[in-house]
């Protein structure tokens, strides 16, 4: 007897006992006309065990996973219509259908997700950042950095006060507990700011600046909320440990993200009739993120900045006086990685949803409208001049928290922290009230005349 013969012949079993104990009136279980009743029962039983999970299993079976992944796919590429169309995000509507294929459905439960965190997230992470640093000019950078320091030092100051306030006197949580919350939805999300302002007939200089500024407080968050990971352990904080691992962090980024940026310039010209140069490009980019972990920096930076050299290659080659075959990376191959992973990104964040307490709920939707209010008032004072009305009002609706502050949520309950389990609550509800936010922001922003004066509000992608 073959597996399948076997599977049909313990299903037939398993409903005839059913049966046996519990008998419907004037039934004969052994009547010839009730073995077709009981056959028909049987496959039933044995497909519903194919499409649901198993016993004590976390994830559902593979075709509804894939069935799954098809529903995110369909719904990436007919949100990207939608965005065009309308200039309002899809962002809200994926992270809601996170939340129906997680918490509410149970096709993948809570405890699965956590155990995927750290791989999904090191995936997003670097093709994302490489991506934004692939598509950031330098000569826009050198513009506009002073801008994106000022927003970083004044929003993250900002974001991590208002929230530190709010847990500690709204939820009676200690100082240092309540700053480690605030530091991880203190700055807004690259993978989010990047595939936004890429889109949008904003100013290339307002473009440049909150990419930049999105990578730069995703980095920041990260290394700051380790710091206090181990200062709540310990229960001592360091000012001199916080700038030598921030010191360190951004010292090994450049080395490895320049060290090896520019020689692969040269190398991909030579390989540029090379079938697979593509995927040869982002082995180079996974072996240098864990180079990156290995000198202890989270390999964000180095991605940026890989990508900043390879985006930059005409530039830069310019500026060295140096000649080399025309060549750049397969774009088609890369916006399409790129996609797949921004659209499981967004849905991801939905698993992540915990409806435990109504005051966490509460608590996120407040917090992110403080931070939105704050984020209003720093756009009003430090962009005085030089931006078009709907650079600022972009800009003051750019707050999406996500990726860093998802992943960073999970730590202290696998570290055992005091409230561990309040943070991934939390954070969701902030994570997803700064996207509805933003998504509203943006739908309102499409009212103002871009800066060229024609156009619509939304603009085809063009590969390099």
């Amino acid at each position: 007897m073959n597996t399948e013969e076997l599977a049909d012949s313990n299903a037939r079993d398993l409903v005839r006992s059913y049966f046996e104990r519990n008998p419907l009136p004037e039934m004969d279980v052994d009547n010839p006309g009730m073995e077709i009743i009981l056959n028909g029962l049987a496959n039933i039983q044995r497909f519903i065990g194919e499409v649901s999970m198993g016993e004590g299993s976390l994830i559902a079976s593979a075709p509804i996973l894939l069935l799954a992944a098809s529903v995110v796919i369909i719904l990436g590429v007919l949100g990207e219509a939608f965005f065009k169309k309308t200039g309002i995000p899809d962002i809200a509507f994926l992270m809601i259908l996170g939340v129906m294929i997680g918490p509410v459905i149970g096709i993948v439960q809570p405890a699965a997700v956590i155990e995927i965190v750290p791989y999904f997230a090191a995936l997003a992470l670097i093709i994302i950042m490489f991506d934004g640093g692939y598509n950031l000019k330098i000569g826009q950078i050198l513009k506009t950095a002073h801008f994106s320091v000022i927003l970083v030092i004044l929003g993250f100051a900002a974001a991590v006060g208002t929230v530190s306030v709010f847990a500690h006197y709204g939820l009676g949580w200690e100082w240092l507990d309540s700053i480690l919350l605030g530091t991880i939805v203190g700055g807004s999300s690259s993978i989010i700011v990047f595939g936004l302002v890429r889109k949008l007939r904003i100013s290339e200089k307002a473009k440049s600046m909150l990419s930049f500024e999105s990578a730069l407080t995703d980095i920041l968050s990260t290394i700051v909320a380790f710091i206090l990971f181990e200062a709540v352990l310990t229960g001592s904080f360091s000012i001199d440990l916080l700038g030598e691992t921030l010191g360190r962090a951004i010292a090994v980024g450049l080395i490895l993200g320049f060290g090896v940026g520019i020689p692969w310039m040269f190398i991909i010209s030579k390989l540029s009739n090379a079938q697979h140069n593509y995927m040869l490009t982002l082995g180079v980019l996974f072996l240098l993120f864990f180079l990156a972990n290995s000198f202890g920096e989270s390999g964000a930076l180095t991605a940026l900045v890989f990508g900043l050299m390879l985006g930059n290659k005409k530039y830069l080659l310019k500026k060295l006086r140096i000649k080399l075959p025309e060549h750049t990376i397969d774009n088609s191959l890369h916006s399409q990685v790129t996609f797949i992973v921004r659209a499981f990104f967004f849905v991801f964040v939905g698993l992540l949803a915990s409806f435990g307490q109504i005051e966490y709920v509460i608590f996120g939707i407040v917090a992110a409208v403080a931070i939105y209010i704050g984020r209003i008032i720093i756009t009003h004072t430090a962009l005085v001049r030089g931006f078009s009305k709907l650079d600022k009002k972009v800009t003051s609706v750019m707050i999406p928290r996500g990726l860093a502050a998802a992943v960073l949520a999970t730590i202290p309950l696998t570290m055992g922290l005091q409230n561990g389990e309040a943070y991934p609550q939390i954070i969701f509800f902030i994570i997803l009230s700064s996207v509805i936010i933003t998504t509203i922001g943006l739908g309102s922003a499409k009212k103002i005349e871009p800066p060229e004066g024609s156009g619509g509000f939304v603009t085809e992608t063009k590969d390099k």
